[in-house]
């Protein structure tokens, strides 16, 4: 075959493979480039984005819940803190210091069987209708009560009106430290602290009513015995 008859035929089969041959379509837009070596996907990319911040607000919302979890846990400390300020040993004493007042009740206690025993031997019964002597020792013994009864009731009321310097530096104190409470314990603590004195100036108010109740007791008991003691005077000189 010849030079020239070998053209058509090849020309003829380029054809025919051209024609077999799928066309080669055209490089969609997620299609991947390659840079220098490094292929890039924007598909791919910004799926990585969308996941990074989805995880990024995560660690967010547990940052956030850690806060409002500390936060907690402060105010809780806060609310069972104590009370660093106490006046119930100042309240004690001035308690105790009313006590001692009244347990130095001079002759006639704060005492039933004392009190009982008292009235037997001085003012009722036999104590009015004895020897002439005897009278008069009781009738010295009644004055004597009464004095000291009016003695022991100054003394009380010494004593509480010494106690209300105290009760006013204790709740000035108190007050102050229940304003600056950081917490529901303390202010509760600062709450029955201040109960408490006014518990103690109650007990104060209760000694000083009864120290002068008993003095007017007695001195009520005095004359109606002195009463008494002169009818029977007075019975035995119209006799004789």
């Amino acid at each position: 075959m010849t030079r020239m008859n070998l053209r058509p035929a090849v020309l003829a089969g380029v054809l025919a493979a051209t024609a077999i041959a799928p066309v080669a379509a055209p490089m969609p837009a997620y299609a991947q480039f390659g840079f220098g070596g490094i292929v890039y996907d924007p598909t791919n990319y910004a799926q990585n984005v969308l996941t990074a911040a989805r995880s990024l607000q995560q660690i967010n919302n547990q940052i956030q819940q850690i806060q409002q979890q500390a936060t907690s846990l402060i105010n809780e400390a806060k609310n069972l803190a104590s009370l660093p300020f106490s006046q119930l040993q100042q309240l004690q004493q001035q308690v105790q210091r009313t006590q001692q007042f009244l347990g130095q009740a001079q002759r006639i206690a704060y005492d039933v069987q004392n009190i009982q025993q008292a009235f037997t031997s001085r003012y009722t019964g036999s104590a009015l209708t004895g020897t002439q002597a005897q009278m008069v020792a009781n009738a010295n013994a009644r004055w004597q009560d009464s004095v000291g009864a009016f003695e022991d009731s100054l003394k009380v009321q010494a004593g509480v009106v010494g106690n209300i310097d105290g009760a006013r530096t204790t709740m000035t104190g108190l007050v102050s430290a229940s304003q600056s409470a950081t917490g529901a314990l303390q202010a509760a603590q600062a709450g029955n602290q201040l109960l408490a004195l006014q518990s103690q100036q109650l007990a104060d108010l209760t000694a000083a009513v009864a120290a002068q109740g008993r003095a007017q007791a007695l001195e009520s008991a005095r004359h109606t015995a002195e009463e008494a003691e002169g009818r029977e005077r007075f019975r035995r000189f119209m006799g004789n």
